[in-house]
């Protein structure tokens, strides 16, 4: 395989707060449908966290049969489903399709922090015997990969990536280079998050980086609007079956899009906070462009990471201006909708931006009704803008100063929803 043969997306699954499947995500970012909400009284959540945006909940048993499923963390459950999900979105049964060492798993997160938790104060209430044992494999960063492996009786190389909100998207270009080599044929590649317990949310609390004092918890996250004031927590899960293009096309496997390159950089800044110039950033997004053997003038859409925070929605656009020019490229944010589902929103991101392709259809930026001047772009805001792009960048930024842009490639034809005239 050479280099910048394209790598197919064949299945898609995900797991998140406004929908269960591909389709329903993007008509939910499309539609203006927010998964975001107060948490409900009796929540952990409650009174620690002004909004939080929720996965629907997913009966254990149903994805991790036995007496495991009783102490599974959430993040392996959402992640098992999506992997479910997925491989039948792409008619992919492994040991007849494929060879099953010659499928890997790339699928990371933060690990079961929820998990580690309950067992802290389960230790501090009752002793050293309250600890339980399933404490090991529920807090492991490497658990969603293997579950997965193990589920589906997959033999090859697997691995996780903790490069914070950005190990989604980075998953995602690492399977990309692991098929670019030869090393498989088939890898699925996605990420889990399920942060919303307090201990976590408090520490983002603390930071003063969550949204805050909205009458209105739908509208609270806000990239790019004047108004933002942080971004808004939630859980999910997203899993990528990507395949090299001769591999997909002898099954006959239909195509959601192609990965046709990625970047990753680190700005070498600060853990927590940008490069305010946007540095790293710009070059991880020209790395991208270079990867396809593309130009910029080529892409035709940027779902920006935008997570509605005053310094990152600042940086991103000085990287996108320094990359495409002021107003050079359609730009919008899903997370509006979405709320910031920490790596796994890169997974989300990347499926709404391939179905943005095959639609040809823009998602925009919801309740950008104020745009800060800081942010100047060409924002796609309101309603879905329609479009002809047939090439698209992603974006996934994380602490520690990690930039991750994976670039895709439409593929379809006719559109399958209504255009929309363009509004702002």
């Amino acid at each position: 395989m050479s280099v910048r043969e394209p790598v197919a997306v064949t299945g898609i699954g995900l797991v998140s707060p406004v929908g269960a499947t591909a389709a329903e995500v993007f008509d939910a970012v499309c539609d203006g449908r927010s998964g975001l909400t107060r948490p409900p009284a009796g929540h952990p959540l409650h009174g620690v966290v002004d909004v939080a945006a929720f996965a629907p909940a997913i009966d254990p048993a149903s994805v991790l049969p036995g007496p495991e499923s009783r102490v599974v963390d959430r993040s392996i459950v959402m992640v098992l489903r999506a992997a479910e999900d997925a491989l039948a979105d792409a008619g992919l049964r492994i040991g007849q399709d494929v060879d099953p060492y010659r499928v890997a798993v790339v699928v990371s997160g933060v690990g079961g922090l929820s998990t580690l938790e309950e067992q802290v104060l389960a230790r501090a209430g009752r002793g050293r015997f309250g600890v339980s044992p399933y404490m090991l494999p529920g807090t492991l960063p490497n658990m969603g990969a293997a579950r997965i492996a193990i589920k589906f009786g997959i033999h090859g190389y697997t691995s996780s990536i903790g490069t914070a909100c950005a190990a989604g998207a980075q998953s995602i270009g690492e399977a990309l280079r692991i098929l670019r080599a030869g090393e498989a044929d088939v890898v699925l590649a996605g990420c889990a998050e399920a942060p919303l317990f307090p201990t976590f949310a408090d520490a983002f609390g603390n930071a003063r980086a969550l949204a805050r004092g909205w009458a209105d918890p739908a509208a609270a996250s806000r990239p790019f609007d004047r108004r933002r004031n942080g971004l808004v927590l939630g859980e999910g899960a997203g899993v990528f079956v990507l395949e090299r293009a001769a591999h997909a096309a002898a099954r006959g496997a239909h195509r959601h899009a192609d990965v046709l390159g990625w970047g990753a950089t680190n700005d070498a800044h600060h853990p927590t906070t940008p490069r305010p110039d946007g540095a790293g950033a710009a070059r991880c997004m020209r790395m991208a462009v270079r990867d396809s053997g593309l130009v910029p003038g080529d892409i035709g859409y940027v779902n920006a990471h935008g997570t509605g925070t005053k310094l990152g929605d600042v940086a991103e656009t000085t990287a996108l201006a320094e990359v495409f020019g002021t107003g050079g490229v359609p730009v919008s944010s899903t997370k509006a909708l979405t709320g910031h589902l920490l790596g796994a929103s890169g997974v989300l991101e990347a499926a709404a931006t391939a179905l943005a392709l095959d639609s040809g259809l823009l998602p925009p930026t919801y309740h950008l009704d104020d745009p800060d001047p800081e942010c100047e772009a060409d924002h796609v805001r309101a309603v879905p803008r329609p479009t002809r792009a047939g090439h698209a960048l992603t974006n996934s930024f994380g602490f520690g100063g990690q930039n991750v842009s994976l670039l895709l490639r439409r593929l379809s034809g006719p559109a399958r929803r209504a255009a929309t005239p363009a509004a702002g």
